[in-house]
């Protein structure tokens, strides 16, 4: 269950497999497909109804994240599918990054209520420096969740003496008032509580030696910069 992806009270469904490499990852666990539970989406779908009276009663739903859920496009498409039917309210938390065909996306946004869109950095030079990756897929997939008309609500992680500067965060302010259907932006305190997996997977923390966001700062930057998202 979960109080800060999306509206309401939510299940957060995880799924695997990511290309991403973010330096701020803190789901290193997720980047390899193969792992995890399996589930169908007719027995996904029964587990999720189990929930429907706390979605009802605080405007909650599901929210599929990850990892990167458009990894499995095809399991997510059919899911979502069965979710819109069942009218539970769904959220795709994504950085946008997909080998899936437009017409396979389009079928997924089809059923997705709202895009939580994670944005790693609006610089191309330094979005390949932080995910290893370009930013190419990830400005087609928004520019195609924008033509489709479903809400976004941007997200940032914020972390320290890196952007949570004026110019980065007005930066920001610039590239969400680009985009249509934007409906807040939030801005989200970096933290360490996944470094523990990286010791445990056996793999270097990017980011080791960094101090958490000051969650405090944080809200007044967001106060100062997204007000309206408050």
């Amino acid at each position: 269950m979960g109080l800060v992806d999306g509206p309401g009270i939510r299940t957060v469904v995880f799924l695997a497999g990511c290309r991403l490499r973010c330096r701020f990852c803190h789901n290193p666990d997720t980047w390899a497909e193969g792992q995890g539970q399996l589930f169908t989406p007719e027995s996904l779908l029964k587990r999720l109804q189990r929930f429907r009276t706390y979605y009802r009663a605080s405007g909650g739903g599901v929210t599929f994240s990850g990892g990167e859920p458009l990894m499995q496009p095809e399991f997510l498409a059919e899911t979502l599918r069965l979710c819109k039917e069942a009218g539970i309210h769904t959220c795709l938390d994504t950085a946008g990054v997909s080998e899936a065909d437009e017409g396979t996306l389009r079928g997924i946004l089809e059923n997705t209520s709202l895009v939580l869109f994670d944005v790693k950095d609006y610089d191309p030079a330094r979005y390949r420096e932080l995910t290893g990756q370009p930013i190419d897929c990830s400005e087609r997939f928004i520019g195609l969740v924008e033509r489709m008309g479903v809400p976004i609500w941007v997200r940032q992680v914020v972390r320290p003496g890196v952007n949570d500067t004026e110019s980065y965060l007005e930066g920001l302010r610039a590239y969400a008032g680009r985009m249509q259907g934007v409906e807040r932006v939030e801005l989200l305190p970096y933290h360490i509580l996944g470094a523990h997996k990286y010791e445990a997977m056996g793999i270097p923390y990017p980011l080791a030696g960094m101090p958490p966001m000051d969650p405090e700062k944080c809200r007044a930057l967001q106060e100062k910069y997204f007000p309206a998202s408050t």
